[in-house]
């Protein structure tokens, strides 16, 4: 991570789960204080999972994420990080999941060539504990590494 400086401050994102099962997951998610968004992704195959994306109004979202939303909260610090003409997006977490780092791209298809930027350590888009939703249930520190 040492060869990441000068990136800026990142921005903000809380998140919070309606539904976190295996099969869907409806996720609300305030980035910053003025946008704010409701998820819905269908069962994983792969790597890919269908998805659904739209805009809510930002109160809608906080008074979701108080009231509504599985307990813990992920909370994180979303920077944007270009590398080999990819955008990634670097989330350092906060609260439950204090201390985890995790880098990830959207792809044009599933078997897309990546190249890993020389800050990353291990590839882990098969390992389901990262997905946000997983790490609602199971925060990281309480893995047991």
């Amino acid at each position: 991570m040492s060869q990441l400086t000068g990136l800026g401050p990142g921005t903000r994102i809380e998140q919070g789960y309606l539904c976190s099962a295996k099969e869907r997951t409806v996720r609300v998610r305030l980035i910053g204080d003025e946008e704010a968004r409701i998820t819905i992704k269908g069962a994983a195959v792969g790597i890919s999972r269908s998805e659904y994306e739209y805009a809510i109004p930002p109160a809608d979202a906080r008074e979701m994420l108080e009231t509504l939303c599985e307990r813990p909260l992920i909370i994180k610090t979303r920077t944007l990080v270009p590398h080999a003409g990819r955008t990634w997006e670097l989330d350092v977490f906060h609260g439950d999941n204090e201390g985890l780092v995790v880098a990830e791209i959207e792809l044009e298809d599933a078997g897309a060539v990546v190249e890993l930027p020389p800050w990353a350590r291990a590839e882990v888009s098969d390992d389901h504990r990262y997905s946000n939703s997983s790490l609602a249930k199971s925060p990281w520190p309480t893995w047991g590494r």
